[in-house]
């Protein structure tokens, strides 16, 4: 055999085996098309499918700054006091300006299942802001926590869970007003197990067991007495809330009636929705409670038997609106509250508001501990009448 042979046999030998290790390469499978989110607009703008589930989400909230200054103490806090002044003793409440932060997480789930619609429902708030300086020399400067506002299941007409008290959801809010609660008009936070009926033909009702959390009984005069253990229900008695609605194109009429267990005291309110024109908005709502027991319970937080709250939104044109609310009870607590809103952009609204509060309660002393102003406005010192502006940024999403 000569070297040519050679050379071309080895050749031939290696061509055999590049083929064969060719063969026997691996192959890349074909990437399976991506399963992109399907939208869900069953219950409106916003949701999707969870993939591989029939369950609809929605996810949004906003994230608010307020600024905030004056002595309406309905301002959550606008009454800053410098820190030197706390020390010395003096009271000058009105030396800065309150802020606040707010980032708001809000999650909708809905299912339609043999038995109706299921739904859910979470609001989670944190907060952060500066406060005021007491003479204890006590700040709530920097973060205020975290809260659980909503958290609820509703299969059908039947909710259970943390919400806000039917007393005030079933009627409404009292205007588009930031401070809607100069005159206070019921409870907020509560658990409930409650049932909503829709006839269909603009009558609705609701019937409603809670638990009414948060409140504090007082007095409006000494003694003073403060009942900081009235919080929850007593003997395992619900506190009860019923309520009936019509609604017609020209608006609405409602009225709701609550039960306090604790306080054994009752309350209730009518209001009436109209729309006289297509940019105008109006509503008067009415409350009377009893204060047998107590000056005020969960439902009646108003001062005396009876309360009116009164107003309505303008639109002016399709970014900038003009709400007024005004209210004033049996016992001479009155407040005016008035804002523009103007949407930026659509999202982003900021809001500038005035506020007016008015109460002719005082009272001197808290339990014996010292000289303490109380009022149910909110309005510190010896004061009977305050003012206070807010100017807040809101975007929503």
């Amino acid at each position: 055999m000569n070297i040519k042979s050679l050379l071309l046999g080895s050749a031939a030998a290696l061509i055999a085996v590049s083929g064969a290790r060719a063969a026997d390469a691996v192959v890349v499978a074909e990437p399976e098309p991506a399963e992109y989110v399907k939208i869900c607009d069953v219950y409106g703008a916003g949701y999707y499918y969870i993939p591989g589930t029939e369950i609809c989400l929605r996810i949004g909230g906003y994230v608010r700054y307020d600024i905030s200054a004056g002595q309406a103490g309905s301002f959550d806090g606008a009454r800053y006091q410098d820190l030197k002044d706390a020390i010395d003793g003096e009271d000058n409440v009105n030396d800065g300006y309150y802020k606040q932060a707010r980032f708001t997480l809000r999650t909708w789930t809905g299912q339609e299942t043999e038995m109706g619609t299921l739904k859910t429902y979470t609001e989670t708030r944190f907060n952060w802001g500066t406060g005021h300086y007491d003479d204890t020399l006590f700040s709530d400067f920097g973060s205020r926590g975290v809260s659980l506002n909503f958290a609820w299941i509703q299969l059908g007409g039947l909710r259970v869970g943390k919400d806000e008290t039917a007393f005030n959801t079933f009627t409404g809010y009292a205007g588009n007003v930031i401070q809607d609660t100069i005159v206070p008009y019921g409870g907020f936070d509560t658990n409930v197990v409650q049932y909503y009926f829709d006839a269909g033909n603009g009558f609705s009702a609701v019937a409603s067991l809670e638990t009414g959390e948060g409140f504090v009984v007082a007095d409006v005069g000494p003694p003073v007495a403060f009942n900081f253990g009235h919080d929850s229900i007593d003997s395992y008695v619900p506190y009860v809330v019923g309520g009936v609605k019509y609604t017609q194109g020209w608006g609405s009429i409602s009225g709701v009636a609550a039960y306090d267990s604790s306080l054994e005291e009752w309350a209730g309110k009518v209001r009436l929705d109209v729309t006289p024109m297509q940019n105008l908005s109006l509503f008067l709502m009415a409350g009377y409670g009893t204060d047998d027991n107590a000056p005020r319970n969960y439902y009646k937080q108003w001062g005396g038997n009876w309360a009116v709250w009164g107003g309505g939104t303008y639109t002016i044109n399709e970014k900038t609106s003009f709400n007024l609310q005004a209210s004033y009870d049996e016992a001479k607590e009155a407040g005016v509250a008035a804002n523009i809103a103007y949407d930026i952009v659509p999202g982003f609204t900021i809001t500038a508001e005035v506020d007016y509060a008015h109460n002719s309660h005082k009272v001197s002393s808290f339990d014996g501990i010292g000289p303490y102003e109380y009022n149910w406005t909110g309005i510190p010192g010896d004061k009977k009448n305050a003012v206070g502006g807010m100017l807040r940024f809101q975007r929503s999403f």
